[in-house]
């Protein structure tokens, strides 16, 4: 079978799903490939040279009109025999909302990469024209079923995972005597990865706790002024290429991730697979069934930095606990989060699909529009501050609220 995997090469958890999947469904016979859509300096970032022999950019310099490039897409999928779609959903509105319209004899799966309101809304808008939809986490599927009506039978629970097969190369190297080497890894955005609880973290921390902050995004420059007084603590790296990921891990001991929300944080999965403690926020039914708290990492409820302070501290004094936890984190990474784990749950998805998938009838691109799910939301022109209030007071009833 042949697969399109509706993304472009980027430093990312999407891409980053992409390879996995690429890689652990090839013994079953299915290939995938990428296929972008749109503006893309895909074909002249020296970055991703090796990466185009293994997908398509439709339209790169961004010359057609939103309903040209949908018909250049499906024009693309039918020549060249494509028998299902994978649809990260909100990564791109076009890609998203051509599953409406494709033939009825492409397979069609959504992936839902996080909790946030705007994408439950999008994946709610096609819903009614997927085969099957994949939640990354638990949380995923839950909300989808009760509060989207998603249909059981065709929503599953998949985790994202990490390749193994060079984790041995990567050697751990030991904390400095009565310090702690922190690591932040991730997009650079506060309003989903709460990084300006960071300098507050490190304002508590004693002089022999350092941080080094990797990664880019759109609050780089305020994170950078707000860390200022804490000079030489405080190393900023910028965006780090995959292959180097393994390294960096090894080189620190707690990875510090305070996210607001998470689908399924892939540097969370990477820092256990190197041993690198988490120290994460507690976001119920996605960090709480990847981290064993107080075995092989430590939890805090979102927003309580000062409870994240503590953990750190714990850990720091005691060199035992440390090793203890480390080895834990990679155990557990090892064997739950693997790719020929993930693979086999996609491998096994599709199949049932296929021997008995649902009649879906295409809406005729004639009649091209984005539903209301797809469109921006009022929720876009709220000011940050608020959005980030909704979002910590949202997560901290849920996280109150009774297991089902």
């Amino acid at each position: 079978m042949r697969f399109a995997y509706f993304a472009r090469p980027h430093i990312g958890g999407t891409y980053s799903v992409f390879k996995q999947l690429r890689h652990g469904l090839a013994p079953s016979g299915i290939e995938i490939r990428w296929l972008s859509t749109g503006k893309t300096d895909v074909e002249t970032d020296e970055r991703w040279r090796t990466e185009l022999s293994i997908g398509d950019a439709l339209d790169p310099r961004g010359r057609l009109g939103e309903k040209e490039r949908a018909a250049v897409l499906l024009r693309f999928i039918e020549e060249n025999g494509i028998d299902g779609v994978f649809i990260n959903v909100l990564a791109d509105r076009l890609e998203t909302n051509i599953v409406r319209y494709l033939p009825p004899h492409v397979l069609r799966f959504m992936i839902v990469h996080t909790i946030t309101p705007a994408t439950y809304a999008a994946a709610a808008s096609i819903r009614d024209h997927l085969h099957a939809t994949i939640g990354v986490s638990q949380r995923c599927r839950g909300d989808l079923i009760s509060r989207f009506g998603f249909p059981p039978e065709r929503t599953a629970a998949i985790a994202n995972a990490v390749d193994f097969t060079d984790a041995g190369s990567h050697p751990r190297s030991a904390p400095p005597p009565g310090g702690l080497r922190l690591l932040f890894l991730g997009r650079i955005d506060d309003t989903s990865k709460g990084v300006f609880w960071l300098p507050r973290m490190m304002d508590r921390l004693p002089p022999s706790v350092t941080l080094t902050v990797a990664g880019d995004g759109p609050d780089l420059p305020k994170l950078r002024k707000q860390c200022a007084a804490h000079n030489g603590r405080v190393t900023f790296t910028g965006g780090i290429p995959h292959e180097k990921v393994r390294d960096l891990l090894a080189a620190h001991d707690v990875l510090v991730m305070p996210s607001r929300f998470e689908g399924s944080p892939m540097s969370l999965i990477e820092a256990m697979t190197a041993g690198c403690i988490p120290v994460a926020s507690e976001i119920r039914g996605v960090t709480d069934t990847i981290v064993d708290h107080g075995a092989d990492g430590m939890l805090f409820p979102v927003g309580d930095w000062r409870q994240a302070v503590q953990h750190i501290e714990t850990i720091r004094m005691s060199s035992a606990l440390l090793l203890a936890m480390s080895r834990a984190a990679r155990a557990k990474a090892e064997s739950g989060f693997t790719t020929t784990r993930m693979a086999a749950s996609y491998a096994a998805l599709i199949a049932a699909v296929k021997a008995d998938p649902p009649i879906l009838a295409p809406l005729p691109l004639a009649e091209w529009s984005l539903p209301a799910g797809l469109r921006t939301s009022l929720r876009t022109y709220l000011p940050q501050p608020v959005k980030n209030w909704l979002r910590l007071v949202q997560e901290r009833l849920h996280a109150a609220a009774p297991s089902v």
